[in-house]
């Protein structure tokens, strides 16, 4: 087999089994190098490699290289050339690493993270929630549906779990995945236990900001973690003028999308524009309970107040 078939059937492997990894290719060589253009090696993480891209003298800087690829998910093209010490500089466009090697050689290298696919749970079998179910796939989530009781056909791709008890349901589902809890009023302390139980990146609740507040206070008395607890992203979603089910959930996935490329860490938090808005007399929330509303404006332009959505 080629080295570019070894990459590849490694990568099929590694994709199958959901593990992140780096596909890197030689893009340019110069002698004397034992790599060529159009070699391979799939790098994982914790520096184990398959297939071929030079000798050892490359291997430190393509691993750590993978290892920021890997947290960033953004491609790089770095070169390894002959150098009197090791040192690493930023061209621009290409990551230098000099070798204090004495093969010599330099080597121009392609590393393109391949990530799996972002994991989403959403729990509760309310018109938000299936609306959540038929639109977060078009952004690039898997999704797992978490409905107690369900016995009915689950949409293609979509993974049902028909129990929210978390003895049932948590051992089914993997961490590090985001979860929206869009109960809506029926199993809602069940299904954010579960939520908590999930080690999520993320959990987001769909209700208003006093009923959350009620919700999260009883589950802190019944025994959960408060800081876990505290961390519960409610209302989910960003503040917008969303009132039918297919809106809502488009304000809840804008969030999560956001949180997932790191929009909200760079915004200073989750709530940047929430919290911008300014105060306002609260309105009556479908979702019970109440929220802040929109701030005035004029008849014409007044927005409706979200459903929920934030």
């Amino acid at each position: 087999m080629s080295t570019a078939e070894i990459a590849i059937a490694a990568a099929h492997r590694l994709q199958q089994g959901a593990t992140p990894f780096a596909l890197v290719s030689v893009i340019r060589a110069l002698a004397p190098a034992s790599a060529r253009p159009g070699d391979k090696a799939v790098v994982t993480a914790d520096g184990r490699m398959q297939g071929w891209i030079g000798g050892g003298c490359a291997q430190p800087a393509v691993v750590r290289t993978v290892r920021q690829a890997l947290a960033d998910g953004r491609a790089r093209v770095i070169r390894i050339t002959p150098a009197q010490a090791e040192e690493e500089r930023d061209l621009g466009d290409v990551l230098e690493f000099g070798m204090a090697c004495h093969s010599g050689g330099t080597l121009e290298l392609f590393v393109d993270p391949v990530l799996p696919q972002a994991q989403l749970v959403v729990v509760g079998g309310s018109p938000v929630a299936a609306s959540l179910v038929q639109l977060a796939p078009r952004v690039g989530f898997a999704i797992t549906w978490v409905v107690q009781g369900h016995d009915g056909p689950a949409a293609d791709g979509v993974r049902v779990v028909a129990s929210d008890e978390v003895a049932a349901a948590a051992p089914q589902i993997a961490p590090g995945t985001w979860v929206v809890v869009a109960t809506q009023g029926r199993r809602d302390i069940q299904g954010l236990r579960l939520a908590l139980a999930l080690q999520a990146r993320q959990v987001s609740f769909v209700a208003s900001a006093t009923k959350a507040a009620v919700i999260k206070r009883s589950l802190v008395e019944a025994g959960s973690d408060a800081a876990a607890v505290q961390a519960i992203v409610a209302p989910a979603g960003y503040p917008m003028a969303a009132s039918t089910p297919e809106e809502i959930a488009l304000s809840v996935l804008a969030a999560v999308v956001a949180h997932r490329r790191g929009a909200s860490e760079a915004a200073g938090g989750g709530h940047a524009v929430s919290e911008a808005l300014p105060a306002a007399a609260a309105v009556a929330s479908c979702c019970g309970g109440v929220q802040p509303a929109v701030p005035a404006a004029p008849a014409a332009a007044a927005p409706k107040p979200s459903c929920c959505g934030g």
